[in-house]
């Protein structure tokens, strides 16, 4: 049979009913009744029970009703000097507590330390040393068999500080067996040093004889093993008296926290930096921001705060996985890095967005001279998972303390300046100016007005009529969206779809307009008006989404629009993002029977491989060359290919942006059969449109 665990008796004596249950709980909650809480609350019943002995250790509040401060300890340790006393502290009165240590206390626990852990232990390990103490009085081999037992490492020295005693475990950190170490210096086994400035640590031993008391070893104290191995330890030195109380050496007991120590270094560092990149975080950053202003403060010099946002990396994000997308960050992290020097700091703010802080510049263009370097470095392409991956960026700058005095300030500047990058082209950076604010109020409040549209339907389609250039019939018509502001009134896209796909609102945009212009077109058939194909742009964001094909097959099925008289219009770049995973889009497209066009064609990529690839039906030719035909011999030259390798592909080809009748002349020579432009009409209401596909456009035609 197992024997049974003897109970230890605890004295409790504390005033607070729930601060005792908290220290009964904590104490028996390993459930192997190691401990036996008896509880009083005063010191004279704390005193009586002591009298009748069987007592293990004592647990003191110092401020009782019946005695205050460290009267209550001295009260107690005159009745039973051979018992254990733990003062239970709080964070106001340590200082007493400590001098109750002082005074020959075992210890004393804070309020952050009296959980089911801690207590036990900390109530075992002072038990355990008063055992100890108690043994070297009486017997010295069962205080060594003791020692042995534990778990700790113990190191003893005399008066002289040579060693005396090591237990097993000190024979093993130390590296020094027992009959090699006795008589040696302390410093030449127990070798330590402090683990920030690896300058040698102050000697606990002497500092415990010297001052006669408990001493905790250095902070970040590292030990030295004898084969130089190093590993992280804490604890305790106390002095060790002879039987008249006078000091005759001291021991050391101390243990491993490597483990420990690395881990919350590790928590440390994941708490202020970035996990998919591990550069610095927003909090790291602002830290390290503070900190230069003050410097540059002092020196009267400049910093510069550099923002910077990937133009469309959520596209690649979204098209390739997250996995290809972490990786792509991981590659512009280590380039920026490369851009950048060591004094400076690349922090992650969160999806797409990095900022720089440049602490040593002299002048406003250094801060110019390292955005050009970061921007060309990212412009040279990624190769991830099997993919060239192209990517830019925009990028805003602030200069302290124009621009800011603190950072949250320039941080926000620069994120300003940065929206202006964006919408100066992308790919470029600007400076912060003050009237950048005025705008991005402005900005923000279309934004939320946007939102405000995208929920309540304040948006409208206008449609422009496609034209055959030879009779005049109308083939179609492009839907395209306007805003109806209750201020502004009509709003173009122009103005508010970059907004839109910056702060997602393209995807619920982008579906209303599919659905709004097959639900008219199918209106006007109902009506028996002579109207064939209704187009609608889709945008990147849009065509990458996961619910894009679900979207387009439940919109046709409940407008009651079929697939052929649906043609999707996307532009070069949306299409060869991803060329595999597109092809597979539009393959699926094709079997719905919807129409597919390229937009803007001739403005994208030279490789036209992708015509053959690409399930491609239609092809527009771009409105910029449109306008040039009659005046740039290069255009019409361009025009014209156009048209001869649409025929010769099978494909049908639009001219956009027709505005003069010699342009018209010009394209019908080159047997373009189809346009849009303002010579035939502008965007109109849907019931103006009604009315061109009663009466045709035949007249502006033939003129």
């Amino acid at each position: 049979m197992t024997p049974p665990v003897l109970s230890l008796k605890i004295l409790l004596i504390e005033n607070d009913p729930a601060a005792a249950n908290e220290i009964r709980t904590a104490l028996t909650a390993a459930g192997d009744s190691s401990f036996d809480v008896e509880w009083v609350q005063l010191l004279s019943d704390g005193l009586e029970r002591l009298s009748k002995r069987g007592i293990a250790a004592v647990l003191l509040e110092l401020c009782l009703p019946d005695s205050e401060g460290i009267e209550t300890f001295d009260k107690l340790f005159t009745v039973a000097p051979d018992v254990p006393i733990l003062i239970l502290g709080g964070n106001a009165n340590e200082a007493l507590a400590k001098e109750a240590v002082g005074r020959g206390a075992q210890d004393y626990l804070l309020p952050g330390h009296l959980d089911s852990y801690s207590l036990p232990r900390a109530q075992r390990n002072a038990i355990e040393r008063k055992v100890v103490e108690d043994a070297l009085y009486v017997e010295k081999e069962r205080a060594l068999v003791t020692l042995n037992s534990i778990g700790d490492a113990v190191l003893c020295t005399d008066i002289s500080g040579n060693i005396t005693y090591l237990n097993l475990v000190a024979e093993a950190m130390t590296g020094w067996p027992r009959k090699e170490a006795i008589g040696k210096p302390l410093a030449e086994v127990f070798q330590i040093i402090d683990g920030a400035t690896r300058q040698p640590a102050q000697d606990p031993m002497e500092m415990a004889m010297a001052q006669n008391r408990t001493v905790g070893l250095t902070v970040d104290c590292v030990l030295i093993r004898r084969d130089a191995f190093e590993s992280a330890i804490e604890d305790s030195a106390a002095p060790i008296h002879d039987r008249a109380g006078r000091v005759i050496g001291a021991v050391i007991v101390f243990h491993d926290v490597s483990a420990a120590r690395a881990m919350s270094q590790q928590m440390t560092h994941s708490a202020q930096h970035d996990v998919v990149t591990n550069l610095p975080n927003r909090m790291l950053l602002n830290d390290r921001i503070s900190q230069s202003i003050s410097l540059a403060r002092r020196q009267h010099r400049p910093l510069a705060v550099l923002f910077l946002d990937l133009d469309r990396f959520k596209y690649i994000n979204d098209s390739l996985g997250h996995a290809v997308g972490d990786q792509l960050l991981q590659s512009i992290a280590k380039r920026l890095l490369a851009s950048v020097r060591n004094s400076d700091t690349v922090s992650r703010q969160g999806g797409d967005e990095f900022v720089i802080l440049l602490s040593e510049i002299s002048h406003p263009e250094d801060a110019a001279t390292s955005a050009r370097k970061i921007l060309l470095s990212l412009n040279v392409p990624h190769s991830i998972d099997g993919h060239d991956l192209h990517i830019a960026g925009s990028m805003g700058i602030s200069i302290y303390p124009g621009d800011g005095e603190d950072a949250e300030t320039l941080i926000k500047n620069a994120d300003t300046a940065m929206y202006h990058a964006k919408e100066s082209g992308r790919n470029n950076f600007q400076f912060f100016k003050p009237e950048m604010n005025r705008q991005a109020v402005e900005r923000q409040s279309l934004e939320g007005s946007l939102r405000q549209a995208v929920e309540r339907g304040g948006f409208l389609l206008h449609y422009q009529p496609k034209i055959n250039l030879f009779t005049g019939q109308i083939t179609g018509a492009e839907a395209l969206i306007r805003w109806q502001h209750p201020n502004r009134g009509l709003v173009s896209p122009a103005q508010f779809v970059p907004i839109a796909e910056d702060c997602g609102l393209i995807l619920p945009i982008g579906r209303w307009v599919l659905r709004e212009a097959c639900k008219q077109a199918r209106e006007w058939q109902d009506a028996g008006l002579p109207f064939k194909r209704v187009s609608v742009n889709v945008s990147a964001t849009e065509f990458r989404a996961k619910t894009f094909l679900e979207d387009v097959g439940t919109t046709l099925r409940e407008t009651g629009l079929e697939a052929r008289y649906l043609d999707l219009e996307l532009t070069e770049g949306v299409l060869m993002q991803n060329a595999k995973s597109t092809a597979s889009v539009l393959q699926e497209l094709k079997r719905m029977g919807v129409h597919l066009a390229v937009d803007d064609f001739g403005t994208g990529y030279s490789s036209l491989s992708y015509l053959r690839q690409f399930p491609i039906d239609v092809l527009k030719i771009d409105q910029s060359f449109v306008r040039q035909i009659s005046d740039d011999p290069s255009d019409s030259a361009i025009v014209r290919a156009i048209i001869d390798m649409s025929k010769n592909l099978k494909k049908r080809v639009i001219a956009e942006g027709i505005e003069t009748q010699e342009q018209l002349a010009l394209l019908r020579s080159w047997h373009c059969a189809e346009g849009q432009g303002y010579l035939f009409s502008r965007p109109v209401p849907a019931a103006q449109l009604a009315q061109l596909l009663q009466t045709g456009v035949s007249e502006t035609v033939a003129k």
